[in-house]
């Protein structure tokens, strides 16, 4: 498990930047700030060490009135998205409840981070989309049958279908992590991360960014 430190972010977009050398780096823009520290879970407590963090406002009057004890507590404003972030004790005695943390306090450039993110639905769809299935031939008076996902199993042994086999269904707007991206550039001032490559997740979806679990061998 990770139990590196992280903070809770929007993904914005993507863009471009251009190294000294003329080398393009694509890179994603995550705004990862302020994050608010709303409570603390310890292992003598609770059974584990983490972080609960908020990001994002929420209007006051969408807020519950059992929900706002937290936001008294961490003497903050209501938040959006809020997360525990595991992690180890000595790392959770640094920071305080109530205190407000930015992508300087946590990252620095050339670290590598793991992001983890909802990926875009695409509501039911076929197997050609979904699992990249090739699809029938479209010649010899074949029709009606293009797309389909052909055989599924067998005429008498074992006679059933293997679990596993590819078939239309949901596709999408599943949990995932990118691992090992590298950011490019941190900018405090506008709580920004500049990460290369994509992260899951449509445009203004929250995303989590953690340090790196492992790096690559080389």
């Amino acid at each position: 498990m990770n139990e590196r430190m992280g903070l809770l972010g929007r993904k914005l977009g993507m863009m471009q930047v251009f190294e000294k050398d003329g080398t393009v780096r694509r890179c994603t823009v995550i705004e990862t700030g302020p994050n608010v520290v709303l409570d603390k879970r310890t292992a003598e407590r609770d059974g584990y060490s983490a972080l609960q963090l908020g990001f994002g406002d929420k209007p006051d009057r969408k807020v519950k009135l059992p929900q706002r004890k937290a936001f008294e507590r961490a003497k903050t404003t209501p938040k959006r998205l809020i997360r525990e972030i595991r992690v180890t004790a000595a790392t959770a005695a640094k920071y305080e409840v109530g205190q407000s943390l930015g992508p300087q306090d946590v990252f620095t450039a050339g670290q590598k981070v793991d992001v983890q993110g909802k990926t875009r639905g695409r509501g039911f769809t076929g197997v050609m989309r979904r699992w990249h299935f090739a699809g029938s031939p479209r010649s010899h008076g074949a029709h009606e049958y293009m797309r389909h996902g052909g055989s599924i199993g067998q005429n008498m042994t074992p006679g059933r279908t293997f679990p596993g086999m590819g078939m239309p269904g949901q596709h999408g707007n599943k949990n995932r992590t990118i691992q090992t991206l590298e950011i490019v550039q941190v900018i405090p001032e506008e709580n920004l991360l500049l990460v290369e490559g994509g992260v899951p997740g449509h445009k203004n979806a929250f995303v989590i960014i953690r340090q790196a679990a492992r790096t690559p061998a080389r």
